[in-house]
């Protein structure tokens, strides 16, 4: 079982990030390809969780060993699979859904796509005394991008889609986020929509 890869970013989709490790590429499954997005083609530590099938094999990717962690006690929970782990660990805020859990608020757990009042009273249940005080991991630099290129605000969006989130629902946070003066990165309107589709 891998433990991380170590390689450069290659290829960035709304789902998955290839990493090249000595001229191998592997495909990895990422709750925001875009934090492991960089110009400058410098090797990246990336975390991974193998899941092994009959059928398959899949790699899911980490900025740090306690995102990793969080991810993997979150598969432990009956009726949370991987799709549904990624998109709650999307938001990038491992502390305030250590704190949802620790404090028992459902309504925080079912603005993540999936995740239903009975589920999020089971990981209350399963997680409540497992989990610790965690480091909210930090994204890798992207890209910047200029006034004229709103290419990042589509990559953004699908990513969204692609975390489960209703194409309505992308739709109306793709509105919001056009009237915003400001050039973000990909990273950062994809930051901005879970603030606004989840708060």
């Amino acid at each position: 079982m891998f433990e991380y890869l170590n390689g450069i970013v290659t290829s960035v989709t709304p789902q998955t990030i290839v990493i090249d490790v000595n001229g191998v590429g592997y495909l990895v499954y990422v709750a925001n390809p875009y934090h492991f997005e960089r110009s400058d083609q410098v090797p990246q530590k990336i975390y991974v969780h193998q899941n092994v099938t009959d059928s398959s094999q899949t790699l899911y990717g980490f900025a740090t060993a306690a995102d990793k962690q969080l991810f993997e006690q979150l598969l432990n929970v009956s009726g949370i699979g991987a799709k549904s782990a990624l998109a709650i660990m999307a938001g990038n805020d491992n502390q305030g859904l250590i704190t949802a859990i620790q404090t028992e608020d459902v309504q925080f757990l079912t603005k993540f796509p999936g995740i239903g009042k009975k589920t999020a009273r089971q990981i209350i249940l399963d997680l409540q005394d497992k989990l610790q005080t965690q480091t909210v991991s930090q994204p890798t630099m992207a890209r910047p991008i200029s006034a004229t290129d709103n290419a990042q605000l589509a990559d953004a969006l699908s990513a969204l889609q692609a975390l489960g989130f209703k194409e309505k629902e992308v739709a109306k946070v793709g509105q919001q986020l056009q009237t915003t003066d400001e050039n973000l990165t990909t990273d950062q309107y994809l930051s901005q929509g879970l603030k606004l589709l989840t708060k």
